[in-house]
C-alpha cells in the first residue's frame, strides 16, 4: 500500500503533466520535486516509479526519469483499445450499480456540470477521470477497470489538451451525461452503447488538426 507521502507526490506528478507544467521529455529530477512536493526522497522515487509502471513517465538508461511522449497517433491507439473495455463496464455498472452510487454519480455529474459553466478545465479534466473511476466501482469487474486504468493512466496530457478545445467541454459534458443516465437508469445496452459513443468522440477529436500543439476527454 502506497504511503501518504507516495500518494502526495503522485498526485502532484499528475497535476503538473496534465497541465503541461511538465511537458512530455521534462526531465525528472528527484530532489527538485522532493522540494515541490515536501516529502522524503523515498516518495519521490517511488511515485516516480509507479507513474512509470502506469506508462506515464520513462526511465531512460543512465539519464534518469523522464515525461513519456505519447503522440497524438499512439493516444488514438490506446484509445481505441480502451473503447470496448469501457464499454462493457458502462453495461456492467447498469447491472450492479447500487441506489448509493447512482446517488453519487448523479451528485459528481452536477459537479461536472458546473466546472463546465465556470470555465474550470482543470476541475472538468480531473472530474471526467473520477467519473470513469466511479464507473468501474460500480461495474464490480476489476479486471477491466484495471486494464483501463492502465491505458487511462498513459493518456492524461491528451485528455486535458482535448478540454481546451473550445466547445469541446460542452460536447463530452453531454456525452457524459447520457451515459450517467443510462447507467442510473440500469439499461445495460444504452449504457454500453452511450460509453462507446463518447470515445469514438474522443477519437475523433483527437484525429483533428490542433492549432495548440501542447493537447483529454
Amino acid at each position: 500500500m502506497a504511503s501518504a507521502g507516495q500518494e502526495t507526490a503522485e498526485r502532484a506528478l499528475r497535476v503538473a503533466i496534465s497541465r503541461g507544467d511538465m511537458p512530455p521529455g521534462y526531465r525528472l529530477v528527484e530532489a527538485e520535486l522532493v522540494a515541490l512536493t515536501g516529502v522524503s526522497r523515498g516518495a519521490v522515487r517511488l511515485a516516480i516509479e509507479a507513474l512509470a509502471a502506469e506508462g506515464l513517465v520513462e526511465r531512460i538508461p543512465n539519464k534518469g526519469a523522464r515525461v513519456r511522449v505519447v503522440s497524438t497517433e499512439e493516444a488514438i491507439a490506446i484509445t481505441e483499445c480502451r473503447m470496448p473495455l469501457e464499454g462493457l463496464l458502462a453495461r456492467k455498472a447498469a447491472e450492479r450499480i447500487t441506489d448509493a452510487e447512482a446517488e453519487r454519480l448523479r451528485a459528481h455529474l452536477h459537479a461536472m456540470t458546473g466546472a463546465v459553466e465556470s470555465g474550470d478545465v482543470q476541475k472538468y479534466s480531473e472530474f471526467i477521470q473520477q467519473l470513469h473511476g466511479m464507473v468501474g466501482e460500480a461495474a464490480s469487474h476489476p479486471i477491466a477497470a484495471d486494464l483501463v486504468g492502465r491505458l487511462q493512466a498513459q493518456l492524461v496530457r491528451h485528455q486535458f489538451r482535448l478540454s481546451l478545445r473550445p466547445g469541446r467541454p460542452r460536447v463530452s459534458l453531454g456525452e457524459l451525461s447520457d451515459l450517467v443516465d443510462a447507467i442510473t437508469a440500469r439499461d445495460p445496452g444504452r449504457a454500453e452503447a452511450a460509453a462507446v459513443t463518447h470515445f469514438r468522440s474522443v477519437i475523433a477529436t483527437l484525429s483533428e488538426p490542433n492549432p495548440d500543439p501542447g493537447g483529454p476527454a
